[in-house]
């Protein structure tokens, strides 16, 4: 199993960027999918965006298209989610995560380790 760590998190102006990194660790990362998910108060985990193993496929949630950019460094174990024109509704705790399909998935179901999360506030 991998492990993983989140960076990047903390609180910026609507409209603003902010780049998220996950540091993997343990099995070899590059045999795995990568995902981001995030979950803000009193709500279910969402799914933002996915990358497959050599980073050649992609997904996102609508509500993320144009806007956040997924990416993944597999010689350095490491994954990013770059945020631009960031919005109040993108408040939340994003969770990096990895999945056996070295395809990009959408379901957290389909996501076998999950980092710690890191806090992103967006203020208005």
């Amino acid at each position: 199993q991998v492990q993983l760590v989140e960076s990047g998190g903390g609180l910026v102006q609507a409209g603003g960027s902010l780049r998220l990194s996950c540091a993997a660790s343990g099995r070899t990362f590059n045999s795995y999918g990568m995902g981001w998910f995030r979950q803000a108060p009193g709500k279910e985990r969402e799914f933002v965006a996915a990358i497959s193993w050599n980073g050649g496929g992609t997904k996102y949630a609508d509500s993320v298209k144009g806007r956040f950019t997924i990416s993944r460094d597999n010689a350095k174990n490491a994954g990013y989610l770059q945020m631009n024109s960031l919005l109040p509704e993108d408040t939340a705790v994003y969770y990096c995560a990895a999945s056996y399909y070295m395809s990009a998935r959408v379901s957290s179901g389909d996501f076998n380790s999950w980092g710690q999360g890191t806090q992103v506030t967006v203020s208005s």
